[in-house]
């Protein structure tokens, strides 16, 4: 993980200055400097309005009285795109502009949860008698005991590349496999 982010430390901002010179050397300077300060003012633009939309959709959520997971997630890739944004380049700046996209955010909010689901195995322990499914009483009794509805899960190791089926699907376009 070190390593990992030593690299991405080193070589993207490497990278990033080698395209604004090539950038620079087939424009002007001028041109490349306002490109990247353009980008900026869009970019934070742009994170603005669309965290504006799932903040109004997060209180939605809890309105309704439901978790807002996904107004999270969206609202975490956000705050990520903006930080993209605002960072000069032109690497960033594309990665950033595409997670500011709702499809693009959607599908990679899909294959973020994907890895996930396919990298942790759940056990679940049901304690005090038989599990009913769709209990959500994760409370303590009086005295510290546990409540017999209660369910305690943990997350384990992944599983095995023979299990994992491949990515999900990006929305609105059908897989081969359910033609």
């Amino acid at each position: 993980m070190l390593f990992r982010l030593l690299l991405a430390f080193t070589v993207i901002p490497l990278v990033e200055l080698y395209l604004l010179i090539q950038l620079a050397q087939a424009t002007n300077l001028g041109i490349t400097i306002a490109l990247v300060l353009l980008t900026g003012v869009l970019g934070s633009w742009l994170a603005r309005q669309q965290g504006l939309q799932v903040w109004s959709r997060f209180q939605g959520a809890l309105r309704e009285g439901r978790m807002p997971s996904r107004e999270l997630q969206e609202g975490l890739m956000i705050v990520f795109a903006a930080a993209l944004l605002l960072t000069p380049g032109i690497l960033t700046d594309g990665l950033g502009f595409l997670l500011l996209i709702p499809f693009s955010r959607e599908w990679l909010r899909r294959l973020l949860a994907w890895r996930l689901r396919h990298r942790v195995r759940w056990q679940v322990q049901h304690f005090g008698g038989a599990a009913q499914p769709g209990s959500d009483d994760r409370e303590f009794g009086e005295g510290g005991q546990v409540d017999p509805g209660t369910i305690d899960a943990e997350g384990i190791r992944p599983v095995d590349d023979a299990e994992r089926s491949g990515p999900p699907p990006m929305p609105g376009i059908e897989s081969p496999d359910k033609r």
